[in-house]
């Protein structure tokens, strides 16, 4: 089935000590039986994003063997620290230069897509200057996306990108078949009603969370993307303080269910 966890669902037992990106590797695949993964930069040795500091290349590589290894495909690498707009113009450049090194990082690691976000939380409201620039830097990188076989695009989860309409706005503005949208299912400040179907024909990849998960319209939100047309994988990214490993079978046997409750529907019918 496709399903995947995504690496921020650790951050709690790696702000412990307890655990990192190859125990995340790991337990993905043999404590959950995954055969795919989606990376969060956070969990990556050496990388600080609020200083620039790029993990090294011999790090890059043990982490593609990592993944050979175990014969496991990395869905999304998730990367914070590479955000386009900054009100500070020296900012954003080394913002920029961050996101187009973070896209050679996916592809040495065989990503099949990389989430790059908007802004920061203090993107919001978005200018139209901010508009422009933003819409300009994603045309850039789903160029050179598109000649790595990535798809790069923005998260739903904080600032301007919380917006349906900025999104949507944006990914017209853009234009391009190598740009897309992580969709956060239900995670908006505004429209949240319309909000999931507005995004649809963008979406490369999925965040559920426990609350998504635990409530009757996860399950409307993921028949949505179905009969949009999504075939892509479903990421689970869910940081439970306590019984974490508990919490994270159940989120997994709960998409499991979904996806056999839609394939049982389609067959009787």
């Amino acid at each position: 089935m496709n399903i995947c966890i995504g690496g921020f669902s650790v951050f709690n037992n790696l702000k412990a000590g307890k655990i990192d990106t190859f125990g995340f590797l790991e337990s993905s695949k043999y404590r959950f039986r995954l055969d795919a993964v989606d990376l969060w930069n956070g969990t990556f040795e050496g990388c600080r994003p609020d200083i620039f500091q790029l993990p090294d290349e011999a790090y890059i590589r043990k982490i593609r063997e990592a993944l050979d290894e175990r014969e496991m495909t990395l869905i999304n690498l998730a990367v914070d620290g590479a955000h386009l707009w900054d009100a500070d113009a020296d900012k954003r450049s080394r913002l920029f230069g961050n996101a187009l090194a973070y896209l050679d990082i996916a592809a040495r690691l065989g990503a099949r897509s990389i989430r790059i976000d908007t802004g920061d939380q203090q993107s919001a409201p978005p200018s139209e200057e901010q508009f422009e620039y933003v819409a300009t830097r994603f045309r850039e990188l789903s160029r050179r996306a598109a000649e790595l076989g990535l798809i790069v695009g923005p998260e739903n989860h904080m600032g301007a990108s919380k917006s349906p309409h900025y999104l949507k706005r944006l990914a017209e503005a853009v234009d391009h078949p190598s740009f897309g949208i992580l969709l956060h299912m239900g995670r908006w400040a505004e429209d949240e009603e319309n909000g999931d179907r507005l995004v649809a024909p963008w979406v490369y990849h999925t965040h559920f969370d426990g609350n998504t998960l635990r409530s009757e319209k996860g399950e409307q939100i993921f028949n949505m993307l179905l009969d949009a047309g999504y075939d892509g994988y479903w990421g689970i990214e869910y940081n439970f303080p306590e019984d974490r490993y508990v919490e994270m079978e159940w989120a997994i046997a709960t998409v499991k269910r979904l996806l056999l409750a839609r394939r049982s529907a389609s067959t009787s019918s």
